[in-house]
Parts: structure tokens; sequence; C-alpha cells
């Protein structure tokens, strides 16, 4: 499988916010070896001339509900997460959390059981769940089903994470809606707790933002708009700088806002797809309108969006194009920043010597010309 050293030249290495023209990363089985600049030390490599793309870290996607056809989010089993990896590969995606929403017990057990079932199965760009719900505000669930909104109880999360084995990494809730018992529980938990679908008035999602450091789940979706009367969560937000991801396709939110967000939240706002596919079971039927995903709430039979059409690809390129930001910094986005989220930037999102070879080539188009997944061609 590994005969030689493989040499990507003539290479635009995009890495940890610089941009590296003309360079050469050289790869030895599964690990990144060198980042060099000159040509004349590649004698008995296998040479890849990648034609001046560039090269950047594989992306880390911590929001995403299917890919390919397969629904996790709605229908969790093994074999939607296998679609979905493989899917995601293909997109330049190495780390992902399948995010399951709002939904019943049933399918919430049957995701962490997959989830379990999967580990062992992964070609290792699984990173473990993204719990979107139940826990939220029903005043701000844009596509969740009100039926099976509810409070959390420390004894039902006790469940979950028992339950979970460690594959429960993420959890999006409205911390307004919760109990003293259950937040202070949290805070002592090694999961990423997320604001989002949420109601929270000023100080109340000040209260949440203290302590460890928090997540806010798709900043300005499903929360109160920012207002002189009543700042809501947003102005907090902006205060307290927590982890904040933003779908930036354009309709979720209009690119004017997420360079409003750019500017106030720097190396703390990050990418994600909230990316849907077509469905036409369960909970959640997602239906195709061009350029997003809709459903049919069942309490004013109204389509409401529920979905993106983004790969991390496209968020990149729509932050270059339509935000103004720099190209080394949006990759950032998209890499090093949600590998923070997960406390994994030590192994994610970066192109470093040492680490795993695993990374994206794309053009100045920004179309994927290849995938590098552990030093092979995906």
């Amino acid at each position: 499988m590994y005969n030689s050293r493989k040499a990507f030249a003539n290479g635009k290495i995009i890495t940890d916010g610089q941009l590296l023209e003309n360079a050469i990363l050289v790869i030895w089985k599964d690990k990144i070896e060198a980042i060099l600049s000159d040509q004349n030390s590649l004698e008995g490599m296998d040479i890849i001339d990648v034609g001046g793309a560039y090269i950047c870290p594989g992306f880390i996607d911590l929001q995403v509900m299917g890919a390919g056809g397969a629904l996790f989010g709605g229908n969790p089993s093994v074999e939607s997460l296998k679609i979905m990896e493989q899917e995601l590969l293909k997109q330049g995606v190495v780390g992902f959390l399948p995010t399951v929403s709002t939904n019943t017990n049933n399918v919430i057990y049957d995701a962490i059981d997959s989830a379990l079932d999967f580990r062992s199965l992964t070609r290792g760009t699984f990173l473990g769940l993204h719990l979107e719900g139940p826990f939220i505000n029903f005043k701000n669930k844009g596509a969740h089903p009100t039926e099976f909104i509810r409070e959390a109880s420390v004894s039902e999360l006790e469940q979950w994470l028992e339950r979970g084995n460690g594959e429960i990494k993420m959890l999006t809730l409205a911390p307004e809606k919760q109990n003293q018992e259950v937040m202070n529980w949290l805070e002592q938990k090694d999961l990423v707790v997320a604001m989002g679908h949420t109601g929270a008035q000023y100080q109340e999602a000040n209260t949440f933002l203290s302590g460890k450091r928090k997540a806010i789940t798709h900043l300005y979706n499903g929360m109160p708009s920012l207002h002189h009367r009543a700042p809501g969560p947003i102005a907090a937000i902006f205060e307290k700088k927590p982890f904040t991801s933003i779908v930036a396709d354009g309709i979720h939110v209009d690119f004017a806002m997420v360079a409003l967000a750019k500017r106030n939240l720097n190396d703390a706002l990050y990418l994600i797809s909230d990316a849907a596919t077509p469905c036409d079971v369960g909970v959640y039927k997602h239906t195709e309108r061009h350029d997003r995903y809709v459903t049919v709430d069942q309490l004013s039979k109204n389509e409401v969006l529920s979905g993106s059409k983004l790969t991390m690809l496209r968020a990149i390129s729509n932050c270059v194009k339509f935000v103004g930001i720099d190209l080394s910094e949006a990759v950032n986005m998209a890499t090093l920043y949600p590998a923070k989220v997960l406390g994994i930037q030590n192994s994610y999102g970066s192109i470093q010597i040492g680490r795993e070879a695993s990374f994206v080539i794309f053009s100045e188009s920004f179309e994927i010309i290849n995938v590098i997944y552990k030093g092979e061609f995906v």
C-alpha cells in the first residue's frame, strides 16, 4: 500500500491561518513527513503535481444531520453512519458529529446504540454524537416537533451518558428552560454544552456563558434577534465569545450578518454545514427546494427551513466571496476552530509534521480535486 514517499508539489498549503506558496507536502505512509520548498530534494519520491491548487487540512463538521441519502438525524442506524462517512469523506470531511434533532426517546436510544456499534467499523472520521434537543424552547423550535420538546432531568441525562459510553460529545439545549440542578450537573461533565433553539434573555444567556467555556448552536437561527431594548442572547454571545457555529449559506443567515458575527467573535466563530438530505420517513421529512431543505410544521402546516445543502468547502467559499474573510482564515473556521471546540486540535485542524496525512486539495474555483485520508486517495 505504501511503496514510497509521496510528494504533493506545486501547491499552496493553507494551515493555521497561513498560506505557503509553491510548497511541497511530503507524506510517508499515513503521516506528514515534511513541508518543503525545494524540488531538488524529491529524488525517489512519487511526485504528484497539484498544479497550483490549494492544500488544506481535512474539514471538521460538528453539525450534520445526513448525507448521501442517509438521514441519521431522523432515522439512526449503523448503515446510515456508513453512508454518511463515505459521502462526507468525498467532501473532504475528516471528522464529523452526526446530529440528532428533537425526537422520540426510541430514536435517541437508537442513535446512541448505533454510535456504539459503529465505533469499531468507522474509518476514523466519526467523532461521536451531537444531540440537538429535545431540551429546547418550543417558541424557538424552528423545524423541531413540538410534541417531543421537554425539560431535562439529571436522571435522564445520566442514563444517556452512561449508555453512550463517551459517544455523546455535544448537547444543544435552551438553558432558560432547565433547572439549576441540571445546569450544575452539566457544568461538571466532559461534554460540550451549547445554547440553541433558545429564548434566553440577555442576563440568562450571560449566566449560562459563565463558568467553563460553552458553545452556541447556529448563531441567529432559533433565537431572538438583537434588539436595542431587548438585547437577548446575541448581545451576550458577542460579549462572552463562546465557541459559536454559523450556517454560512446566505439562506439561514444573510452574509452581512456573518460579517457582523466575524467582527465580534473572531476566532470563536466556526462553520457547520447543518446539512440534511432528502427523506420521506420518520419525524423529519426533508424536501429539497433548490438551495435548501424544508419540512412541514405539523401545527401550522407551513413549510419551514429544516436544513442546508452546504458542504464545508462551499461554506468556506461563501465566506471568502460574499463575506470578505481571508481564505486562510475561512479555512481555519472549518478546520482548526471546530477542532478546538472538541479539544482535538492536537490531532486535527492543521497540517503539521508528524500528524496524520489527511487533507483536501481544491481549486481556485473551490472545487475538490482530491481528498487524502490517512495517506491514501479517497
